[in-house]
């Protein structure tokens, strides 16, 4: 099983529940609809990653404030790239089929370490950098869906175990990278910075 790290020790992760279509500027930047109820999909234990690869040049990343899940509560705050063949994705949407090819590829759920909620939540903010330039960013307010309602919608139809991590959705700003490109998440409370993690995308071949 892949492992997340939290508070110094490794937990077992079940699965990653997505949040899509989470911010109006990302939906119009895509051309998409805003949608009449909240867009849920999961990807699986083996997306998870510690490493940032490149796989082709339709892949996209797209930057997330992500909670972990305890007792049925949110308990910690990470941040995470939700990466998705956007070539693939586009296919699959045009035919009304699923998004797992798409989105829930190995190493497709890359995450931070994970740290103690201990701020106002309504604080929370995010920004991602790429090789030192500013490409996304996104507060609370931003957030159609507020983690409260992404809770009790999820747990409406889903078990949300200890460990489980919700990616909250991105904001406007994704996009396609390169292999050797740093990338800089960074989660905020106001202006305080209480998370930053680096990745250097590598070449996934160069791993096996």
């Amino acid at each position: 099983m892949k492992t997340i790290i939290y508070n110094n020790q490794d937990l077992e992760v079940s699965k990653v529940v997505c949040i899509g279509r989470n911010y109006v500027e990302h939906i119009e930047e895509l051309g998409n609809e805003i949608p009449s109820s909240m867009v849920v999909f999961n990807k699986p234990n083996s997306a998870i990653s510690d490493t940032l690869y490149y796989f082709s040049e339709h892949c996209r990343y797209e930057g997330e404030i992500c909670f972990l899940i305890h007792d049925e509560k949110i308990d910690a705050i990470g941040f995470g790239l939700d990466l998705t063949h956007a070539d693939i994705q586009n296919h699959l949407k045009s035919k009304g089929l699923p998004w797992e090819r798409a989105k829930a590829f190995d190493h497709s759920a890359v995450l931070s370490e994970f740290i103690p909620l201990s701020e106002d939540i309504c604080t929370l903010g995010m920004k991602l950098y790429i090789n030192d330039t500013l490409v996304q960013f996104a507060t609370y307010d931003l957030m159609m869906y507020k983690p409260d309602t992404m809770l009790s919608e999820i747990q409406s139809f889903m078990t949300l175990e200890d460990n489980d991590i919700i990616m909250s959705g991105t904001p406007k700003g994704v996009g396609t990278y390169s292999v050797g490109d740093k990338f800089v998440g960074q989660i905020f409370s106001g202006e305080l910075l209480l998370l930053e993690k680096e990745w250097i995308v590598k070449r996934l071949k160069d791993e096996i």
